[in-house]
């Protein structure tokens, strides 16, 4: 059963099946990011951890970006010669 993820993180309980309910609603909110924030907020964070994150998920995003540009080119499909320089 998918779960509609429009609804502002609202979780609906089936049949009284709790747990069940309660892992949907820890998957929306760990894809969101929301627990991440809330770790990081629990604890004061020094303005060099802070440099350090920012510039880490940024170096993560373009190497992340990079590598599914890499992935789509070598798995492209329908070209004329799908191994160039082969024959």
């Amino acid at each position: 059963m998918r779960h509609a993820s429009f609804i502002a993180r609202t979780v609906f309980v089936h049949n009284n099946d709790v747990e069940t309910a309660c892992r949907v609603l820890n998957r929306i909110l760990g894809r969101e990011g929301i627990l991440d924030q809330f770790r990081r907020t629990r604890y004061f964070e020094k303005p060099f951890q802070f440099r350090r994150r920012i510039n880490f998920e940024r170096c993560k995003a373009i190497y992340n970006e990079d590598m599914d540009r890499k992935i789509k080119f070598v798995l492209r499909k329908n070209r004329t010669d799908p191994f160039p320089g082969s024959s």
